[in-house]
């Protein structure tokens, strides 16, 4: 194997190593999530986590432009909605994380892979063939069997945690729309600048006086969040996001040990079974977008843009 080749093996095989351990970030800061949303409201936790993550966005944007330079966008108005899906996505999953277990919403909400696929048909102009129309099919089947009688129940709870892998989808979706017009600094700067106006406008009304002990898992799931983008930043280096992106599934099965080892809640086997069809469908609909050069835009998983 020549010398470049061996070294873009290498670097490929470090951004997965960093993929799998984000993933893996991301799903202790959920189980975070799901212990504090118990005793307090998701939208004062969710404003504390966001400042977090703006903190690390802005430091990110700095590096690459001046703030009021990267504010400056083609489509401003795409970019305003973009950052009011992804923060209305945070909520909805944060509100879906005190009912839900974890395994069972990481279950419905890894549908959004498929989303992406069915909303990009109306927004993007996409044409998709027979071959990976079937696979969204079969995955969306896959959610209504997570979801049947005697499965997840139909609550609001599992509401919540539909509603996020679809605002999240179309996140996505808007994404792809704007990034052929700004840059990416532009596109973190305003999904920051927004969340963190929307997040402490709603979060403030809902503010709780913290316990030390639960003040600290606060800064955890600050401290993850910022670790968790760093290395998905970083991994992005080394690899396109189009191979990485297969690897989010690997967010599954790590929810449902951390369900199993914190919350001693275990995942039913047919609801397994029914994750696993969308684990699969997924994996096909993107192996079809690959092979149609389809744009993939980031690879963290959803709820933890």
């Amino acid at each position: 194997m020549p010398p470049s080749s061996l070294h873009a093996a290498e670097n490929r095989g470090r951004a997965i190593a960093l993929t799998l351990t984000t993933i893996a970030t991301f799903g202790i800061q959920d189980a975070v999530a799901k212990l504090l949303v118990q005793e307090y409201s998701p939208f004062q936790t969710t404003m504390m986590r966001y400042w977090g993550f703006t903190i690390f966005a802005l430091v990110i944007v700095a590096r690459q432009a001046p703030l009021r330079q990267a504010l400056r966008s083609k489509m401003p108005k795409r970019q305003i909605m973009r950052g009011v899906l992804l923060m209305a996505d945070i909520w909805c999953f944060a509100i879906a994380l005190q009912t839900v277990p974890l395994g069972e919403l990481q279950s419905i909400v890894i549908v959004y892979p498929l989303l992406v696929t069915v909303f990009a048909i109306p927004l993007l102009g996409e044409k998709v063939g027979i071959f990976r129309f079937a696979a969204v099919g079969a995955g969306l089947v896959g959610a209504l069997v997570i979801l049947r009688p005697g499965g997840v129940p139909l609550d609001w709870g599992a509401g919540f945690g539909l509603a996020s892998a679809t605002l999240y989808a179309l996140y996505i979706v808007l994404t792809r729309q704007v990034s052929g017009a700004d840059s990416a600094a532009t596109s973190l700067a305003y999904a920051s600048v927004v969340g963190l106006v929307m997040s402490s406008a709603v979060g403030f009304f809902f503010w709780q006086p913290m316990a030390w002990p639960d003040f600290a898992m606060v800064i955890l799931t600050m401290a993850t969040t910022c670790i968790g983008h760093g290395l998905m930043v970083y991994a992005l280096t080394m690899a396109p996001a189009s191979v990485l992106q297969p690897f989010n599934y690997f967010s599954l099965p790590w929810a449902i040990v951390l369900s199993i080892v914190i919350f001693g809640q275990w995942i039913d086997p047919i609801s397994l079974l029914g994750a696993g069809i969308i684990v699969i469908a997924g994996l096909i609909v993107m192996a079809r977008e690959r092979q149609k050069r389809v744009p993939v835009v980031g690879v963290a998983p959803v709820g933890e843009e």
